[in-house]
């Protein structure tokens, strides 16, 4: 049986891009692995991507169809269904590529350093500039070396760093031990949103030691996927905002008693608002009305939304006045 698996959601609108990234999987230098893809309902048949594989590849694919549940319930019915023999489960998006060496540089790092959960830097185009690699912590942070090359690392203050940015971490560079893959999920219901970074958080609460490397083990591709088409004014995005702010909301729980890391949850969560009634206050500017519904749902939840709208009304009116 393989030591591990690879788990990909798919969802897409355009043909070649499942096979663009199947192809970056089937060349890695690693090779004892078996593939899990969780067809989302995509727009896109999954048959087609797959027909053109040679026999050998198609064998070690696993098809698991469902109807819609987004990025975090594909990544859910993925790890449910790992065999009990794999040793660990790494993530791949469908519209990402992974660069040869990926799985290997993650296979031997977490075994020669006794890890359960490892990320690798990603590489991207113009669009993807907020991501910086691992080695880029060195300038600002507190990092232990563990090996030179390729260049491992480990954060001390791993939960306190993530939480002032993240821009370091992507799900398409994350490898998880069995003990992190059997009990960790997404909460699949905060799509449009961070139900990565919540996922990134519970792993690192729960891991035994996690490990950065700075090697690249994947470039960010360009296929269609949740996120795109929704900007300020789309209808989803007082509804990303407020799948944000649950998120947000959740993670703050986890951090408890952590001051520094809970005030920088509380300043996400603001920001979260923030934008979220900019949104709706450019409705009422254009004569239309704005999502009430949602609104209330929201305030029901998180009174101080409310606040919030007050204090952004009363700014207004004094820049007015």
């Amino acid at each position: 049986m393989a030591k591990l698996t690879v788990i990909i959601p798919f969802y897409q609108k355009e043909p070649g891009i499942l096979r663009r990234a199947l192809s970056s999987v089937f060349a890695q230098t690693f090779s004892d692995f078996d593939v899990t893809i969780v067809d989302d309902q995509s727009p896109f048949p999954i048959d087609e991507e797959l027909a053109s594989l040679p026999k050998d590849q198609v064998e070690r694919i696993t098809v698991i169809r469902q109807s819609n549940a987004g990025p975090g319930g594909a990544r859910n019915s993925g790890l449910d269904a790992v065999k009990p023999e794999t040793e660990f489960v790494a993530f791949l998006d469908s519209d990402d590529v992974w660069t040869t060496d990926h799985l290997a540089n993650a296979y031997l790092g977490m075994k020669r350093f006794d890890a359960d959960c490892y990320w690798a830097s990603i590489t991207g185009g113009e669009a993807f500039y907020y991501h910086f690699g691992i080695a880029e912590l060195e300038t600002t942070e507190q990092v232990v070396r563990l090996q030179e090359s390729p260049l491992i690392v480990e954060l001390p203050e791993m939960s306190s760093v993530m939480l002032r940015n993240w821009s370091f971490l992507h799900l398409s560079c994350m490898v998880l031990g069995r003990r992190l893959f059997e009990s960790i999920r997404f909460e699949a219901k905060l799509r449009l949103a961070a139900e990565d970074v919540l996922f990134f958080c519970d792993c690192v609460l729960a891991a035994d030691r996690v490990i950065l490397c700075d090697a690249p083990g994947a470039e960010r591709g360009e296929g269609i996927n949740i996120f795109h088409g929704i900007n300020n004014d789309s209808p989803q995005f007082l509804e990303q905002q407020f799948n944000t702010w649950m998120a947000l909301d959740r993670l703050e729980g986890r951090f408890d008693g952590r001051g520094q890391e809970a005030a920088s949850i509380r300043s996400y969560k603001q920001t979260a608002r923030r934008q979220a009634l900019w949104s709706q206050a450019r409705l009422v500017k254009r004569r239309r009305l704005p999502q009430v519904d949602l609104l209330a749902q929201w305030i029901w939840r998180d009174p101080r939304l409310l606040g919030s709208a007050v204090a952004l009304a009363a700014a207004k009116f004094s820049r007015q006045a």
